[in-house]
């Protein structure tokens, strides 16, 4: 069979089986031979003539795995073809393949209570490719006993608001294989609570199975709590998408800086988290926002920088000459600092949005501490 070389890219018709929330049924409908990469799971099918195909991911029995000394490497796929025109399938792996982790890779197929393994025609930097003649579910295994060898990986970021203004601001942070379908993940995380949101950050790197690694912030606080303080990475995470790494925090911080560490190594992974520019804000008006930021703002702001920040709020009329002059007539930096920021947050959002553009204009540093930026 003389299939084109390249691959062209489908975006898969998508329906939920008999309405059922946890079993969604990707369709490709091919008219003509081919090679056709799904943009959501990474399969490529080497369509031999025209066909219906229909795939979805299904759960692995890791007893059926584990009676024949296998694990998973990759989801679990149920694929079916009426017309029987799939020649080949490309299933995406998530190896190093420079490492040698691709020589335990092998095939698995699953029809019920029985399982097989298929042995592939190629491996390549990204795929396990088979040949098939039935059609039942495929998916890509290891042995249990593998060296484990670092894995390409995605650290993911989900941000739950929170529901009241005296509750805490949380991330979720998932450590998971590459080879994951990122829309099944959304799907599992949006099940398991609808107000949370997927930040869309670079999340590749590379981790290594059963490694501990750890999570840090800057600017570090001590209002900011990780949990746990090390977890492990689990390279066979195709089922069930939690929490690798909770952050909870009291005040919202709209610019923050995460680090993946192993050990006292600082490259595994790192990104800077902007929740303002992901579409995610405060909850709150910015009244509120100068609420949760009262207690650091007054401890933190310097002499000069208040001052400034009064001449320009005197300047647009945010402050009157008497308003300004009962701040300055407090005895302490602190002082002034409280009596500005509640003077100014009484006043409502536009006086406090101003107030807080300022204060970003004289300390970018100092308002990135906050969380203003």
């Amino acid at each position: 069979m003389n299939l084109q070389s390249r691959f062209e890219e489908f975006t898969p018709g998508d329906e939920d089986d008999e309405g059922d929330e946890d079993d969604e049924t990707y369709w490709l409908r091919c008219f003509s031979p081919g090679l056709y990469q799904c943009r959501v799971s990474g399969l490529v099918f080497a369509m031999k003539a025209e066909g219906d195909v229909s795939y979805r991911i299904v759960s692995w029995s890791s007893r059926l795995l584990s009676q024949q000394g296998k694990k998973p490497a990759g989801p679990l796929f149920d694929i079916r073809c009426q017309q029987q025109s799939v020649a080949q399938l490309h299933l995406p792996h998530c190896e190093i393949r420079s490492t040698g982790g691709c020589t335990y890779l092998s095939v698995a197929c699953v029809v019920d209570e029985d399982i097989k393994f298929i042995r592939p025609e190629e491996i390549t930097e990204t795929h396990v490719i088979i040949n098939i003649t039935e059609f039942s579910a495929f998916g890509v295994v290891k042995d249990e006993d593998s060296s484990p060898d670092p894995v390409q990986a995605l650290v993911l970021l989900f941000y739950k608001p929170p529901a009241a203004p005296e509750s805490d601001h949380q991330i979720n942070v998932l450590l998971l294989p590459k080879n994951v379908v990122l829309r099944h993940v959304l799907r599992f995380r949006k099940k398991i609570d609808r107000d949370e949101k997927f930040l869309e950050t670079p999340p590749h790197c590379r981790l290594q199975p059963k490694r501990l690694y750890t999570l840090s912030t800057r600017p570090g606080r001590q209002s900011v709590l990780v949990q746990p303080k090390e977890a492990e990475f689990d390279a066979e995470s195709y089922d069930n998408y939690l929490p690798t790494f909770h952050l909870v925090y009291g005040n919202f911080m709209r610019r923050n800086e995460l680090f993946l560490r192993e050990g006292s190594f600082n490259g595994i992974w790192n990104t800077e988290v902007c929740l303002s520019t992901a579409g995610v804000g405060s909850s709150y008006g910015p009244s509120e926002h100068l609420e949760e930021i009262r207690t650091n703002f007054i401890e933190g702001i310097s002499g000069p920088v208040l001052k400034s920040l009064l001449d320009k709020l005197l300047e647009i009329k945010v402050l009157s000459d008497a308003e300004r002059e009962a701040v300055e007539g407090e005895r302490t930096r602190g002082d002034k600092a409280r009596v500005l920021v509640n003077m100014v947050r009484n006043k409502g959002d536009d006086a406090s949005s101003e107030m807080i553009r300022f204060l970003c204009e004289l300390n970018p540093f100092f308002s990135g501490h906050l969380g203003l930026m």
